[in-house]
């Protein structure tokens, strides 16, 4: 059977759920690294999940800045695909790459020099802990070439309808993740015991991994990487055109985890179990936004590839079905999260004074659930036509007011929970006005006479 799957023609839900089912599996498996890392931790101490949040903080950002290459990778070779332009995917895909590659070696260039001053940054209570926070920071450091290429890479092949490789090589890389974890974390037999430090080293071995395997399939591929030329430097008018694509999401996702570092450091005034428990309680939480965010990255390429094919009508007709799928879904995770915190909760830590702390966050966080799939699959979709700039705006500017929301309901009888409120709010607010901020573009679009430039 082929792997890649026709976006063009055929039933629009079976050819959107064959794409986005191995998606959001691999988001899944992503999550469940992050999740495994927790499990493990969890059973060091509060202490020890503290300083992997804080350190996880600048892997959170490195991801918002390969934004940059991916998505404009990923929207131009899909539309250029629809169009039946192989040559262009093909330069575009050489251009996603090689910026990747130029940013991830800047990127480990600055965790190396400042992983003190980066991890100083969230005052943390305890020497131990911010020593551990920089031991992972650097270790993961080492890994960043590979995590910059694998999320390009990901997003090249999933734009030729094949997302079944990508979900192979992440669920390779969980296998080795899982086996190294505890091996290196506590040590069995000949392995060393290295705590923190060995959670950070068998992430970026799974990471190797997985680039290991995306870069055999892309040496030996005939859809589009036959048409990618690594050696010829891409040209301004390329990384223009990825830019303008990905530029406002690229921002957004950028200024998204600086300002989850400012809330950590807010946060970390109510010591660091409550660090412990963002960090675990945003593990959890996952399991919406990132399956959101895999099946959004199906309606990206879909509606891509159609546009490109000049055919709306299939587009929007696609959309409308992952957004009935993802209101399904954000409803169960809001039950699970809400109904089922403390059991979740206790599963990853265990100590009894953190509980009543990670049970409120995960109720407080569970009324949003829903609104935040709706607008993670907005900006896929918006990204899908060529324009990220309003699915960003509206999130900058709802993100930036949880600082201030945060400042003000953490100092009344909320307490820490008014931390929480303040996330979970602005998540309700941006689900609402972006939904209907897009389902207006939509309207306007369908009387025109023709699709926008893309």
């Amino acid at each position: 059977m082929a792997r890649q799957v026709d976006l063009l023609k055929g039933n629009i839900l079976r050819s959107l759920t064959l794409l986005a089912l191995p998606i959001m599996g691999s988001q899944l498996v992503q999550m469940a690294y992050n999740l495994i890392d927790m499990i493990w931790i969890g059973r060091v101490g509060a202490g020890a999940v503290a300083a992997v949040g804080a350190a996880g903080m600048f892997m959170w950002l490195s991801n918002g800045m390969a934004v940059l290459p991916r998505m404009g990778g990923q929207v131009k070779v899909a539309q250029s695909i629809g169009a039946g332009d192989m040559k262009a995917a093909g330069r575009y895909a050489a251009a996603a790459l090689q910026m990747a590659g130029v940013m991830s070696l800047v990127y480990t260039l600055v965790m190396f020099v400042g992983a003190g001053p980066l991890i100083g940054f969230f005052r943390l209570n305890s020497a131990e802990v911010e020593a551990q926070a920089r031991a992972y920071l650097i270790i993961v450091g080492f890994g960043m070439f590979f995590s910059f290429a694998n999320l390009v890479l990901v997003a090249l092949i999933n734009a030729t309808g094949n997302s079944r490789t990508p979900f192979f090589a992440m669920a390779v890389g969980l296998g080795a993740n899982i086996v190294l974890d505890p091996l290196l974390i506590f040590g069995v037999g000949p392995f060393p015991q290295w705590g923190v430090a060995g959670a950070a080293v068998a992430t970026v071995t799974a990471q190797g991994i997985v680039f290991a395997i995306l870069a055999r399939y892309a040496s030996q591929d005939q859809t589009l990487f036959a048409y990618v030329d690594l050696k010829k430097p891409a040209s301004r008018a390329q990384l223009a055109a990825l830019c303008k694509v990905s530029g406002p999401a690229t921002v957004m996702n950028i200024i998204f985890p600086i300002i989850g570092m400012i809330i950590a450091r807010l946060v970390s005034g109510w010591g660091d179990a409550a660090v412990a428990v963002q960090k675990v309680g945003s593990q959890i939480e996952s399991i919406s936004w990132m399956t959101a965010d895999g099946f959004a990255a199906a309606v990206n390429s879909f509606i891509a590839q159609n546009c490109g094919a000049g055919n709306l009508r299939r587009a929007r007709k696609g959309f409308g079905a992952a957004f009935l799928l993802m209101t399904i879904w954000g409803i169960f995770c809001t039950a699970l999260l809400v109904f089922c915190a403390a059991p979740i909760f206790r599963f990853f830590i265990p100590e009894a004074d953190v509980l009543p702390m990670g049970v409120d966050y995960l109720v407080i966080l569970g009324y949003s659930e829903l609104f935040m799939c709706w607008e993670i699959l907005v900006g896929g979709a918006y990204a899908g036509f060529g324009n990220t700039l309003p699915s960003s705006v509206v999130s900058i500017v709802f993100t930036g007011l949880r600082i201030p929301a945060a400042m003000a309901l953490s100092a009344t009888a909320l307490g820490l929970n008014g931390v929480w409120w303040s996330l979970s709010i602005s998540s309700i607010l941006k689900g609402i006005i972006l939904t209907g901020v897009f389902l207006i573009f939509l309207w306007r679009l369908q009387k025109k006479p023709s699709l926008p430039q893309i």
